[in-house]
């Protein structure tokens, strides 16, 4: 599931309007709601000038080409547009040590052996606040297939730490990512018009794993 950490955001004044302009201007997207962001980037930037957003299925493959295939659109998760990291427990503007937002996305997709193969790229970005220094920002990405419908299906889920270098002066940096596997079974008839991935910053991240129980020694 999506998470989004939210905060109470106080009113601004003084020397933390200029923050706030910063903040609306560097992320683009980042002082709307969240939702679906409307328009795919072109693949020549996210994906290289090679692509296109239909590659070809190898030759020796009996699936259908992927140029018969629409991918799925990818939408911006609701409550998961945007994530600010504050500076201890602080909830002010004052204590924000940095904010990600989502920019353009774009996908390409490919069917072989019965299995879609989805590439999904996402432009973001981080803007450093009153707390934040240089270094290393994680972005943390959730990708998830999910079939919509009066019961909507988890078709597959993906979480990737993502860093982004903050170089000293910075306090504006534009982040890319695409994720190459993202693969599930080629859905039926016109099913896959039902499909869509949804990607947003998870802040819980996985979840720790399991321990084993070591097995008894038989005496």
């Amino acid at each position: 599931m999506m998470s989004l950490e939210s905060r109470p955001k106080p009113a601004l004044n003084g020397a933390r309007v200029a923050f706030a302009v910063l903040l609306c201007t560097g992320l683009a997207a980042g002082c709307t709601s969240s939702g679906s962001i409307g328009g795919m980037s072109d693949f020549t930037r996210l994906f290289g000038s090679g692509s296109s957003s239909n590659a070809q299925a190898d030759a020796t493959s009996s699936t259908p080409a992927s140029s018969d295939v629409d991918c799925p659109t990818v939408e911006v998760r609701v409550g998961a547009g945007a994530l600010s990291v504050m500076a201890g427990k602080g909830e002010s503007a004052e204590d924000m040590r940095h904010q990600l937002s989502f920019g353009q996305m774009a996908r390409e997709c490919r069917v072989q052996g019965g299995v879609l193969t989805m590439r999904v790229g996402v432009q973001g970005r981080v803007v450093l606040g009153p707390k934040g220094t240089a270094g290393t920002v994680e972005a943390p990405l959730r990708f998830a297939v999910v079939r919509e419908g009066p019961e909507p299906k988890t078709v597959l889920s993906k979480f990737y730490r993502v860093p982004v270098a903050v170089e000293p002066g910075q306090n504006n940096v534009a982040f890319t990512y695409v994720a190459e596997d993202i693969e599930f079974p080629m859905p039926s008839g016109d099913e896959l018009d039902a499909y869509v991935v949804y990607v947003g910053f998870d802040a819980k991240g996985e979840p720790p794993a399991a321990r084993k129980t070591p097995a008894r020694r038989r005496s």
